[in-house]
């Protein structure tokens, strides 16, 4: 007789098949109704409308959202292209923001299709979607990305409303910034002689700092009898930047960021107190906030540790035995990684105490820490050697978060120009808010990522004369609010006046 665990089985192997053929989107006739119901009832599938399914993990909670942000776009583009064929496009701002790297899942996403019936089709966790019968663009001006059918980068900035460049300027800047010729964005223009839009596009070319677009925009409007007259569609301070076209968007979108987000701190942040005149007093504070330290930062990743198990890992005395359970094992193994990595980060507190660039000390020596934090691990046998060596190589969710970390090549853009922004900002604040906000944002490993960013963080206040910040585990859903805010609505307040309020109580 076959056993329950036997025939769990086997409907995983069917799941698995489904999962080896790149299918994120399960249907209902794509498995039998007894594999289907028994998956479901293991947490191993989980419904998102009726008749449409996505793989789960058995250990996510009830009502966790990780794996619906984590299957979200594959879902859409799934769903969509069986509903709608090929007549079927994003909407020309949701167009934009992917362009620039933006892949944080919407509230509601609108698409157009001849096909659409004007309805909204509800989705987990208050998402929807929005199908409208509206135009669609020229078979030319459509581009497949990721399997989601979107307006092509100049169509949709063409297309797109004037309250998109207000309510959406980081996307919208980015997007401007991958236009590697004003010819692109022209060609529309002309062909349908739409001056309107031209002005408005004149005036975000000059906004970035690209007044040569702007410029021939004009010039050639003009030339064939065409009224422009310069507008500046952003509700916000111009920023000029100037950078290589074929630098990633994900590059130019952080940059702009950095600006945008540096102001807010500047403004918020209190002064830095007098910096240490004793590097060993400094470090011998270092040293006695530790337990509380790694108590709550392990914690704060959902370790189960104690203060003894900290203690006995920094005396030395650790040798988890094969009595402890898993998860008890999987904390001790945290614990001591986490020491080892702590004592890596003394080492570039001493640098920066000596007035050592902090953006160049992040640079040099944060992978050390990696190394460090996970040396337990790979001695364990759970991690191999490689795993230690680079940044990550697939994608990585984070759980509860609406936020896509960008994807791996992206990470290998991304983190160079990190250290060169800590390395160029000139505010302190800034580099302790923004240096972990960015890290996290980037997810540059599979795990480690918030014991990493807090690492950073406590770097920066060392050289700008703050004292060590302990994130309280207590504060966990106020502290990981704060990252959603900044990392899916570009909101930095929050974030800031948490750090803030730390600071102001050491």
């Amino acid at each position: 007789m076959t056993s329950p665990a036997e025939k769990l089985a086997e409907s995983l192997e069917r799941l698995k098949k489904l999962q080896d053929r790149g299918i994120i989107a399960i249907q209902s006739s794509d498995l039998t109704r007894t594999h289907r119901e028994r998956l479901v009832k293991n947490g191993f599938l989980q419904e998102v409308i009726k008749g449409w399914y996505i793989a789960s993990r058995q250990d996510e909670s009830a009502g966790e959202s990780t794996a619906w942000y984590a299957s979200y776009w594959g879902f859409c583009a799934v769903y969509l292209n069986r509903r709608f064929g090929d007549h079927w496009c994003l909407s020309p701002e949701q167009s934009i923001s992917l362009h620039a790297g933006n892949w944080t899942v919407p509230q509601q996403l609108l698409v157009r299709s001849p096909k659409a019936n004007n309805q909204v089709t509800s989705l987990p966790y208050k998402t929807s979607l929005l199908d409208v019968q509206l135009s669609m663009p020229n078979k030319n001006e459509v581009e497949i990305k990721n399997g989601l059918r979107i307006f092509s980068l100049a169509s949709a900035l063409v297309t797109c409303p004037p309250k998109f460049f207000i309510q959406n300027p980081t996307d919208v800047r980015t997007a401007l910034l991958l236009i590697p010729d004003a010819s692109d964005v022209l060609d529309l223009l002309l062909s349908d002689g739409r001056s309107k839009i031209a002005s408005r596009l004149v005036g975000a070319f000059r906004h970035i700092g690209r007044s040569q677009f702007a410029d021939e925009i004009i010039k050639t409007m003009t030339t064939v009898g065409y009224d422009v007259r310069e507008i500046n569609p952003f509700a916000v301070t111009p920023i000029h930047l100037h950078f290589s076209r074929e630098r990633s968007p994900y590059v130019n979108r952080m940059r702009i960021q950095w600006q945008e987000m540096r102001e807010v701190i500047i403004k918020h942040f209190p002064a830095p107190v007098v910096r240490q005149k004793n590097p060993d007093k400094y470090l011998k504070a270092v040293d006695d906030a530790y337990m509380m330290d790694a108590y709550n930062s392990l914690s704060i990743e959902g370790y189960r540790v104690s203060e003894q198990l900290i203690h006995r890992v920094r005396s030395g005395v650790w040798n988890p035995d094969n009595n402890l359970d898993d998860r008890e094992h999987i904390a001790a193994l945290a614990a001591r990684g986490y020491w080892l990595a702590f004592r890596a980060v003394k080492k570039s507190l001493r640098r920066v105490l000596k007035n050592v660039n902090p953006g160049k000390v992040f640079d040099e020596d944060h992978r050390d820490w990696y190394r460090e934090m996970f040396a337990p691990c790979v001695t364990a046998g759970i991690l191999k050697p490689a795993d230690l060596a680079g940044y990550r190589r697939g994608p990585v969710y984070i759980r509860h978060s609406m936020h896509v970390p960008p994807d791996p090549s992206a990470v290998r853009d991304l983190m160079p120009v990190l250290s060169e922004l800590l390395t160029q900002e000139t505010e302190s604040a800034v580099r302790i808010v923004l240096g972990h906000f960015f890290f996290v944002y980037i997810h540059p490993y599979m795990d480690g990522n918030g014991r990493m960013g807090r690492f950073l963080m406590n770097v920066m206040c060392a050289a700008g004369g703050y004292p060590w910040i302990i994130i309280p585990v207590e504060k966990r859903n106020q502290y990981m609010a704060a990252l959603e805010s900044a990392s899916v609505v570009r909101n930095i307040l929050p974030f800031c006046q948490f750090l803030r309020e730390l600071v102001e109580s050491v």
